[in-house]
């Protein structure tokens, strides 16, 4: 992929070390046997600036990190060439752990909770924040809030972004998402999940999704993007409404895919793609992104035969 000249930061308020453990034939309250296991630096905005140099972009991560177990995420910043603007706080980083059982084709998420920040640590991640400004074009705020800081921070750091003339994309969801959804950052991506609890309804239907994501359009966002697993993904903005429909791939694990489609959306929107290209490699890198275990993408060129097979269609209204 071609290095992509503007700067784009990631925001991960809630960072963890993702180990994937893999378990045949997994069993709940059983002794259970690992085939192997990986570690991988991640949480949402470090898993898509991990994404983003993958596709040749210049990309700065910043957020709150554990100094007890920050080397891990050291190693994959310095390997990847992205800046390193996290604010160390103390404590380790959270460990999130996926179990991955090939022979039923099922994963298991087990959680933790972040390390909690004081009020001078979040202060200190907006002064880091407001930093990157002048040399960044674009900012993606990505994941979960952890204990110590209000559900509204994202709101309120999207409106000084945007008063600064920069671009967001914010990826949350639950409280922060609905406190911060006010300051219309300019792309949301949640996945169908998300947005049913956003607008406080189920929606069964194709139509309905794209009226729920029209009806985010009307309060000044101006791109929603909506993940929906094997269903494909919606794009939508004030001209278009596409729905994406990946290629069948050999799924490794779903570490990171959804921060993938975030990565290759906004790399698309730097080249000035259209709408279609946006949601072609949008599509592409987090399809990619499946058949690799951790948050990284196949080659290039794999990449690139992938958006070949990317399925476009206006959805059902």
């Amino acid at each position: 992929m071609i290095t992509q000249s503007i700067g784009i930061a990631t925001v991960t308020l809630n960072p963890a070390i993702d180990q994937s453990v893999a378990i045949a034939n997994f069993a709940a309250g059983e002794v259970n046997r690992v085939d192997w296991e990986q570690s991988d630096p991640g949480g949402k905005g470090v898993n898509v600036a991990s994404f983003l140099a993958d596709l040749g972009c210049r990309v700065a991560v910043t957020g709150l990190l554990g100094n007890e177990n920050a080397l891990a995420f050291e190693r994959l910043f310095a390997q990847k060439g992205m800046t390193d603007a996290f604010v160390r706080i103390p404590g380790k980083t959270r460990v999130n752990v996926k179990i991955i059982d090939a022979t039923q084709q099922r994963i298991t998420d087990i959680n933790f909770p972040g390390q909690a920040a004081s009020p001078a640590d979040v202060a200190g991640l907006r002064d880091q924040l407001a930093a990157l400004i002048d040399r960044h074009e674009w900012f993606v705020l990505s994941g979960s809030v952890p204990t110590g800081i209000p559900v509204g921070l994202y709101g309120e750091w999207v409106r000084m972004l945007k008063s600064a003339g920069k671009r967001v994309l914010l990826d949350t969801s639950g409280e922060p998402l609905r406190a911060s959804i006010g300051e219309a950052p300019f792309a949301i991506k949640p996945n169908i999940a998300e947005l049913e609890e956003l607008v406080g309804q189920r929606l069964p239907t194709e139509a309905a999704v794209v009226d729920a994501a029209r009806a985010l359009l009307r309060k000044g966002i101006q791109c929603v993007v909506v993940s929906m697993g094997k269903q494909g993904a919606l794009f939508v903005d004030a001209d278009e409404c596409l729905l994406a429909i990946p290629p069948t791939v050999d799924v490794q694990s779903t570490v990171g895919a959804g921060d993938a489609m975030v990565a290759g959306f906004v790399a698309a929107k730097i080249r000035g793609c259209s709408l279609a290209e946006c949601a072609r490699l949008a599509t592409a890198t987090a399809a990619g992104a499946l058949t690799q275990l951790g948050p990284r993408l196949p080659p290039a060129q794999t990449i690139e035969s992938l958006m070949q097979q990317v399925s476009l269609r206006a959805p059902a209204q």
